[in-house]
C-alpha cells in the first residue's frame, strides 16, 4: 500500500485526510477486505493518528470502511448479493434523480454540468481514469442536486458511498468505458431537451451496465484486486 506523500495543511485537516483516504479506497490502493494500518497511513498521509482516526470514522459512516471490535478498521468488501441489491436501489434513485433534474434544472446548472462533461471527455481522451472518475462523480452529484429533493439527495449519497470503488473499477475495461462515455453524452442531450423520460431511461441503463461489468469482474476475480492501474 503506497500513496504519494504530500504534506497536508493543518486547516481542515481531518476533512482533507478523509478525502485522501477515500480516494485510496475508491482507487483500490487499499484493497477490499484489507486492514487499515494506522502507522503506514500516518506516514503516507503525513499526519498524526488523531485526524486519521477521525477520517476513518467518517468513512465508516459512509460505508467505505467497517469498524470491527478488537480488529480495527477494514476496507469494506461487498458480496455479489450485496452488490446486486445495492445497485438495484441505486438504479431507482438515479432514475428518479434524473427525471426530476430534467424537469427542474436551471440554465446555470445545466451549463455547469455541460462544462464538467467536456472536462470529463478530455480526461477520457487522455485515459486519465482518476480525473475522469472525479468529474464523473461531480456530474452525478450535480444532477442529483438539480432534482432539488433533499430527502432523495441524502438517500442517494448514503447508498452511492458503498459503490464508489466498484464504479471506479468498472471503467477499467476499455470498451465498457467507451460505452459509459456515450451514455454520458445521452444524459447531456436529455437534460438539454428537458426530457424527463429519456433521462430516467439513460440513467437506469447506465446503472444496469455498471452492474453487469462489476458482477463480471467479481466472478472473474478482478473486482477486488489491490492496486489495479487505470487504463
Amino acid at each position: 500500500m503506497t500513496a504519494e506523500i504530500i504534506s497536508i495543511p493543518r486547516a481542515n485537516l481531518h476533512e482533507q485526510v478523509t478525502r485522501r483516504l477515500r480516494q485510496m479506497l475508491v482507487e483500490g490502493r487499499i484493497a477490499p477486505g484489507a486492514k487499515l494500518n494506522e502507522r503506514e497511513l500516518c506516514e503516507a498521509l503525513d499526519v498524526s493518528r488523531t485526524p486519521l482516526r477521525e477520517a476513518i470514522k467518517m468513512l465508516a459512516a459512509e460505508g467505505l470502511v467497517e469498524l470491527l471490535p478488537n480488529r480495527g478498521a477494514i476496507a469494506v468488501q461487498l458480496t455479489e448479493d450485496d452488490v446486486r441489491n445495492t445497485f438495484e436501489v441505486m438504479a431507482g434513485l438515479e432514475g428518479q434523480s434524473g427525471e426530476l433534474a430534467a424537469q427542474r434544472i436551471t440554465d446555470a446548472e445545466l451549463a455547469e454540468i455541460r462544462a464538467m462533461h467536456f472536462e470529463m471527455l478530455a480526461a477520457y481522451t487522455r485515459r486519465d481514469l482518476s480525473n475522469y472518475y472525479r468529474l464523473n462523480a461531480l456530474i452525478h452529484s450535480a444532477i442529483n442536486a438539480a432534482a432539488k429533493n433533499p430527502v432523495l439527495s441524502a438517500t442517494y449519497d448514503r447508498v452511492n458511498a458503498r459503490l464508489q470503488a466498484l464504479r471506479f473499477r468498472s471503467n477499467q475495461n476499455e470498451e465498457k468505458w467507451k460505452s459509459a462515455m456515450r451514455e454520458h453524452d445521452q444524459m447531456i442531450e436529455a437534460l438539454t431537451a428537458r426530457d424527463a423520460g429519456a433521462m430516467r431511461a439513460v440513467l437506469a441503463s447506465h446503472l444496469k451496465n455498471k452492474l453487469d461489468v462489476v458482477l463480471e469482474q467479481l466472478r472473474n476475480g478482478t473486482g477486488d484486486m489491490p492496486g489495479e492501474k487505470a487504463r
